[in-house]
C-alpha cells in the first residue's frame, strides 16, 4: 500500500544524507546506474512491453506510444545521457558572489541542493532517469509519479535505480516513484509542502492546470510548446524548408516541435507550393486559413481549413498549421495571442528584422535561422533535462542542473556585532 506521507519523509532524509556528498560519491553512484540500465536492459525492455500493449490495445495515438517506447537504441542513448551528467560540472557548494561588508562581515552566496523534488509526468519513461540522474547530480531526492501508461516500465527503472543507489552505500529513498495509478496520491503529493520542496510536472496541458490549482508546493510550469516559425521575405527559401523539415517532422511528438509557421503575404504564392512539395514525402497534414488553404489546394497538397482552437493546442504529430500574415508586426501579435512562450523563430536575411523579433518575442528560446528542435538541455549542453520551463520564476527553458539548486548566504565575521 503506498504512504505518501512515509515516501515524503524517507525522500527528506535521504537529501539530508545527499546535500552531504562530494561529487565523487555522486559520480560513483550515477555510474552504477548507467552500467545497470544497460546489464538490465532485457528485464526493462520486457516491462516496457507491457506498457506498450496495454497502450495499444487502449487505442492510444502513435505519438503517445512513441514518446513511450523504449528500444535497445533509447536505452542506451539514456544510459550515455547519465554519464553524460557524470561529466558535466557539479553546481553544489560554487560561489556565486560574496565580498567584505563595512562591518568587516564576509559574506557569501553559494549553491545548494534544493531538497526534495516531486515529478509528475505522462508516458515519458526516459523522464525517469532522467529526473533521478539530474537531482542525484545536485544531492537531491526525488518522488517520481509517472502515468498508468508508464506503470511497468517505471517499476523496473526505479528499482534498477534504487540497487544501484544501495550498491553504492546511498540510501534508496533518495529516488522513489508512486507506482500506483490511483489519482488520489497525485493530489496527496501536491500537498506535501512538509517534505517536497519543488513539482515539477511534465505532461499535457491538464496535468499543469491540475498541478497549479491544487499543490500547496512551488510549481514549474512548462513543457507546452505551441512553437511557430516565421518565414520573413528575405529568407533564404530553400534553406527554410529543410529547417522547417526538421522542426515539424524529426519527432513530431516533442514539445519544441514546430506546430505553425507563419508566412509572410509576400511570398506566400511562390514559397508554399514548395514547401508543400517538400513535405510530401513525410506526409505532412496542412491545417491552414483561409488565403493559405488555396495556395495549399492548387498546389495539391494534403491540407483543410484550421480551426482557432488548433492554434492554440500541440498537435506532437505531422500536422502543421499554417498562417499567412502580412509583415514580422502581425507574425509577433500571432505568437503574442497563441504561443506558449517555449520557443519561437524567425527565418530571414535581415539582421534588423531578427533583432526586432528576438526582442519583442516573449518565449523560453528565441531562434534566428535555426530550428526550434535545439529547445533540450541536451542540445544547450546542460545533460538531460529535467524540464522545459515556460515561466518566469525561479527558472526558464530547458532546466538542467542549476535549475535544480538554490542558494544560503553564508556570513563568516570575527565575533562581528550590528552597530
Amino acid at each position: 500500500m503506498t504512504d505518501v506521507i512515509a515516501m515524503g519523509k524517507a525522500a527528506k532524509q535521504a537529501a539530508f544524507i545527499l546535500s552531504q556528498l562530494s561529487q565523487q560519491q555522486k559520480n560513483k553512484a550515477l555510474q552504477q546506474i548507467a552500467d545497470q540500465l544497460e546489464q538490465q536492459q532485457d528485464r526493462i525492455l520486457q516491462a516496457n512491453a507491457k506498457d506498450i500493449e496495454i497502450a495499444q490495445q487502449a487505442g492510444l495515438s502513435e505519438a503517445i506510444i512513441d514518446r513511450l517506447l523504449l528500444t535497445p537504441d533509447r536505452l542506451k542513448s539514456i544510459a550515455n545521457d547519465v554519464r553524460h551528467v557524470i561529466s558535466l560540472a557539479d553546481p553544489v557548494g560554487k560561489l556565486i558572489d560574496g565580498g567584505v561588508l563595512d562591518s568587516g562581515l564576509k559574506l557569501e552566496r553559494v549553491r545548494v541542493p534544493l531538497g526534495v523534488i516531486g515529478t509528475i509526468y505522462e508516458a515519458r519513461p526516459n523522464v525517469t532517469i532522467d529526473v533521478a540522474s539530474l537531482c542525484l547530480k545536485t544531492g537531491n531526492a526525488v518522488i517520481l509519479r509517472g502515468g498508468k501508461e508508464t506503470q511497468y516500465s517505471n517499476k523496473v527503472l526505479v528499482e534498477v535505480v534504487q540497487s544501484a543507489l544501495e550498491q553504492t552505500g546511498l540510501p534508496k529513498e533518495a529516488v522513489q516513484a508512486i507506482t500506483d495509478p490511483n489519482r488520489e496520491f497525485v493530489m496527496q503529493l501536491l500537498k506535501l509542502d512538509r517534505y517536497v520542496d519543488m513539482i515539477i510536472p511534465r505532461g499535457g496541458a491538464g496535468l499543469h492546470e491540475l498541478c497549479k490549482q491544487h499543490a500547496t508546493i512551488p510549481v514549474i510550469v512548462g513543457g507546452i510548446g505551441v512553437c511557430h516559425t516565421f518565414v520573413e521575405q528575405s529568407a533564404d527559401q530553400n534553406k527554410a524548408l529543410f529547417i522547417i523539415d526538421n522542426a515539424k517532422t524529426q519527432r513530431p511528438s516533442t514539445c519544441n516541435t514546430l506546430e505553425t509557421l507563419l508566412v509572410q503575404a509576400s511570398i506566400a504564392n511562390q514559397f508554399l507550393p514548395k514547401l508543400a512539395e517538400h513535405l510530401k514525402a513525410k506526409q505532412v497534414k496542412f491545417h491552414a486559413d483561409s488565403a493559405a488553404l488555396l495556395i495549399l489546394q492548387q498546389a495539391g497538397a494534403n491540407v483543410q481549413p484550421v480551426q482557432d482552437q488548433e492554434l492554440r493546442q500541440e498537435w506532437l504529430s505531422k500536422d502543421l498549421n499554417v498562417v499567412i500574415v502580412k509583415d514580422i508586426e502581425q507574425a509577433i501579435e500571432h505568437i503574442r495571442e497563441y504561443g506558449s512562450q517555449h520557443s519561437e523563430a524567425i527565418l530571414t536575411e535581415s539582421q534588423k528584422l531578427a533583432q526586432q523579433f528576438v526582442s519583442q518575442v516573449d518565449a523560453a528560446a528565441v531562434y534566428v535561422n535555426a530550428s526550434t528542435r535545439f529547445t533540450d538541455g541536451g542540445q544547450f549542453g546542460l545533460g538531460a533535462e529535467v524540464a522545459v520551463s515556460t515561466q518566469k520564476l525561479h527558472a526558464r527553458g530547458p532546466m538542467g542542473l542549476e535549475a535544480l539548486t538554490t542558494y544560503k548566504w553564508i556570513a563568516t565575521g570575527d565575533y562581528v556585532s550590528r552597530a
